[in-house]
């Protein structure tokens, strides 16, 4: 009930990725995570109301998809749990977004770049240059890597589907009211330290097998060197890896919903990123993914 439904997920994955038509956990996440916030976040005990409407939904998703374990015949298990492995696992799309901006910024110029990288990142990105849009999209798969395809393997491993989904939850929660601005200061505090213990070990590990695969002395001298620099303790090591295996510089400071952050640089090679070396990072990523999804089936076996 482990290896199979994941090696049928982590195939459909590779072949279709998250087709936009098609209907997603995570938006039903997402949208029970803005109900409880338009109805939460306002007047005293923010931090305890982000706190308890966090535990109440990730604790619910777990219960559900542990339900559908104990109650579908074996048949449908193995459906169900393909299915949800698939939707747990973002690699292709992280991908495709990636490399949808670097091809948008090499064929339609500086202004359409900006804006197609304005859909996967955060920051403000309508001042940024051309080689600042190369490396914002670095950051952001090997940040990625992480917490959208690692750590939800991990969890998989330990938990199954259930666990899957869990993280998927935690991580959404994150992504939606974990910011340190005046909205979600006290209500997303919680949720946002809930997901850096929940990506602690996928992070380290990502970064590890990262520089293992591509053969990077200099990346795990950075991993060393660099991890621990980041405002976050768990996005630095997978973009300390990609920086040193680059030989580049990622961080510095940004624009992020109108306030400045000056975040600390990691690498000290501040070169032009050129758009071929994107294919090295997909090989890269794909072939993290693969090793992790190896592993799992060798365990299981």
């Amino acid at each position: 009930m482990i290896w199979i439904p994941l090696v049928v997920g982590y195939v459909l994955d590779l072949l279709l990725g998250d087709p936009r038509w098609l209907p997603h956990p995570v938006r039903l996440f997402g949208n029970m995570i803005a109900l409880g916030e338009k109805r939460w976040n306002k007047g005293s005990h923010r931090l305890l109301k982000g706190a308890i409407m966090t535990v109440v939904l990730c604790l619910g998703v777990y219960a559900f998809f542990y339900y559908m374990q104990e109650v579908l015949p074996m048949w449908a298990r193995y459906i169900f749990n393909s299915v949800f492995v698939f939707y747990g696992l973002a690699n292709r799309s992280l991908l495709q977004e990636g490399a949808a901006v670097y091809d948008t910024l090499y064929l339609q110029g500086l202004e359409a770049g900006r804006k197609r990288l304005s859909w996967i990142v955060g920051r403000d990105t309508s001042k940024l240059e051309e080689n600042q849009i190369r490396v914002a999209v670095l950051e952001t798969l090997s940040e990625n890597l992480s917490d959208g395809v690692i750590a939800p393997l991990c969890f998989y491993a330990v938990g199954g589907v259930p666990a899957m989904m869990l993280y998927k939850m935690i991580n959404t929660l994150d992504s939606m009211i974990g910011y340190k601005n005046e909205r979600y200061l006290y209500y997303g505090r919680f949720a946002a330290r809930l997901d850096d213990v929940a990506n602690f070990i996928p992070a380290r590990i990502t970064a590890f097998l990262m520089v293992i695969v591509a053969g990077s002395r200099r990346g795990w001298q950075y991993i060393f060197k660099y991890g621990h620099r980041h405002a976050s303790p768990n996005s630095g090591y997978p973009e300390a890896a990609l920086a040193g295996i680059l030989n580049c510089r990622f961080g510095g400071p940004n624009v992020y919903h109108g306030v400045l952050v000056e975040k600390p640089y990691i690498g000290r090679q501040q070169r032009v990123i050129q758009h071929g070396e994107l294919r090295k990072v997909m090989f890269i990523n794909h072939a993290v993914t693969f090793i992790v999804v190896v592993l799992i089936v060798w365990t299981r076996l």
